[in-house]
C-alpha cells in the first residue's frame, strides 16, 4: 500500500467496540495497552474525545508516548468551535467562572455568545492539547465537522477562516453536513473557497436523502492532504431519535463491492494529494476496524499487482 494513504478508525475506545470483544485480545485491558495494540494494527486514528473536553493535554502527551514514531492522529476540535451547543459543565472552570450566568432563556453556550477574552482562552486550551502531538510530529489534521445548520454564507466562511487562523501551522480539514454547500452550483464555490485558503475538504460517505446528508465529492482541495470519513450507509438509524447509544447510528458494515468503490476513489485522491487520511466512523462494535483492515488489504493487493505488471 502506498505509504501516503493512512487508514484507521474514529476512536479506539468506543464502548460498543470494547463490549464486542472482537478486536482487543482478552489480555489487553488498560487504556495504554489498547492504544499500543491499536497502533500495531493501523498507522492512524481520529481522536473524538477532544470534542467533549478541552482539558486533554496530559492525555495527548500519553498518546504520543504510547505510539510508534510514524503514527498519526487526526483530532476533532471542541464542540463550541464547530457551532454545536455546549453545556456550561463542559467548559473549563476558569472560563465558566469568567462567563458567569447564561443569557436568559438559554441552557447552552454557543460560540457567538461568548466574548473575545473567553474565546482566546478556549483556543489556548485547545492548542495546549495539540502541542504534545505536534512536538512528537504525530499531528495529522484538525477535522472540523460542522452541523447541518451551518449554512453557506459569509458569516460561516469567516468562522472557518477564524478557526484556521487560530491554528496557525496546523493542517485543517472541513466536513460539511449541509447539502446546501454543494447544491445548485454550491460545490464549485465551496471547493474554490477551500482551495483558495489551503483547507482540505472532508469527503463524506454516508446515507443520502436526509437534511444532514451531503454527496460524496471526491476532490482534493489541499495538495498536502485529503481526508475521507466513512460513516456507513444505514438509512434506518441515520437521523433516528432516541437511540440507546451514538454508535447505533453508524451500525453498518461495508460490503466488498462498496469497499472496492471506495478504494478506487482513494487511489485517485492519492494522485492529487501528498497524503490521504481515511477514517472509518461506522463505529458500531468492530465494524470500523474490520472494514479498515479490508480496505488496507485491498489497497496493498492492488499495489502489488500494479508493481508486478510494471
Amino acid at each position: 500500500m502506498s505509504s501516503h494513504i493512512l487508514i484507521g478508525t474514529a476512536s479506539w475506545t468506543d464502548q460498543s467496540l470494547l463490549k464486542s470483544g472482537r478486536f482487543y485480545p482478552p489480555d489487553v485491558k488498560t487504556p495504554e495497552e489498547r492504544l499500543r495494540f491499536y497502533a500495531l494494527q493501523f498507522p492512524f486514528v481520529e481522536v473524538d474525545s477532544t470534542y467533549y473536553s478541552l482539558e486533554m493535554e496530559e492525555s495527548a502527551r500519553a498518546w504520543a508516548e504510547r505510539t510508534p514514531d510514524d503514527f498519526v492522529f487526526d483530532v476533532k476540535p471542541f464542540r463550541i468551535f464547530t457551532g454545536h451547543q455546549t453545556p456550561p459543565k463542559m467548559l473549563p472552570a476558569p472560563v465558566r467562572e469568567s462567563l458567569g450566568e447564561l443569557p436568559e432563556g438559554k441552557r447552552n453556550w454557543y460560540y457567538q455568545d461568548i466574548g473575545e477574552a473567553e474565546r482566546d482562552e478556549l483556543w489556548s486550551y485547545f492548542r495546549r492539547t495539540l502541542a504534545p502531538l505536534r512536538e512528537a510530529g504525530k499531528l495529522g489534521a484538525v477535522v472540523f465537522q460542522f452541523p447541518p445548520w451551518f449554512m453557506p454564507n459569509a458569516e460561516s466562511k469567516r468562522h472557518i477562516l477564524e478557526c484556521a487562523g487560530r491554528l496557525e501551522g496546523v493542517r485543517v480539514a472541513v466536513e460539511y453536513r449541509s447539502k446546501y454547500w454543494f447544491d445548485d452550483g454550491g460545490a464549485r464555490r465551496t471547493l474554490a473557497f477551500l482551495r483558495e485558503h489551503g483547507l482540505a475538504l472532508v469527503v463524506v460517505d454516508g446515507p443520502q436523502g436526509f437534511r444532514s446528508s451531503v454527496p460524496p465529492v471526491w476532490e482534493a482541495t489541499d495538495p498536502e492532504l485529503a481526508v475521507v470519513r466513512l460513516h456507513g450507509r444505514n438509512r434506518q438509524t441515520w437521523e433516528k431519535p432516541d437511540l440507546r447509544s451514538a454508535s447505533e447510528r453508524f451500525n453498518y458494515l461495508y460490503g466488498r463491492s462498496e469497499l472496492r468503490e471506495v478504494a478506487s476513489h482513494v487511489r485517485e485522491l492519492a494522485e492529487r494529494a501528498r497524503e490521504v487520511h481515511v477514517t472509518f466512523n461506522n463505529n458500531y462494535e468492530d465494524n470500523a476496524q474490520a472494514n479498515a483492515r479490508q480496505l488496507m488489504s485491498m489497497l496493498a493487493e492492488d499495489a502489488r499487482m500494479a508493481s508486478a505488471a510494471s
